[in-house]
């Protein structure tokens, strides 16, 4: 019994210490909105809203319930021109919930590292 108890007081102990684990997930703070804009060719459909990753791709989702996913640099780009084909520019604002699961975001922070601008220091709000 006394066993029992110990694995459930280890087991309670080091489950939250999983979520110190370098998982590429970032810190959103829930009611603030993150600018993001770049060029996307209509590959996935109507996006609903997304932010550019600390990795360097685009995570759209389609609605506001669905989870993020990453997209591939052929279809999202951020680049000074836009590119030619099917590409189109896009822009908005990404407003996390608290429940979305966003990875590799950085806070809304830019390349240049500042808040709320693109990577050309562009501010967006």
């Amino acid at each position: 019994m006394n066993r029992s108890i110990s694995l459930l007081g280890l087991s309670l102990f080091v489950a939250p210490l999983a979520a110190c684990v370098d998982d590429g997930y970032g810190v959103m703070s829930v009611g603030m909105s993150y600018p993001y804009s770049g060029y996307y060719d209509g590959f996935y459909g109507p996006i609903y809203d997304g932010y550019w990753g600390s990795n360097g791709f685009f995570y759209y989702r389609q609605n506001e319930r669905d989870r993020f996913r990453r997209g591939g640099h052929d279809h999202f780009r951020r680049e000074g021109n836009m590119p030619g084909g099917n590409f189109r520019p896009m822009q908005g604002n990404v407003r996390p919930d608290g429940r979305a699961h966003m990875p590799h975001f950085d806070g809304g922070r830019g390349r240049d590292g500042r808040p709320g601008r693109d990577e050309g220091g562009h501010d967006h709000h």
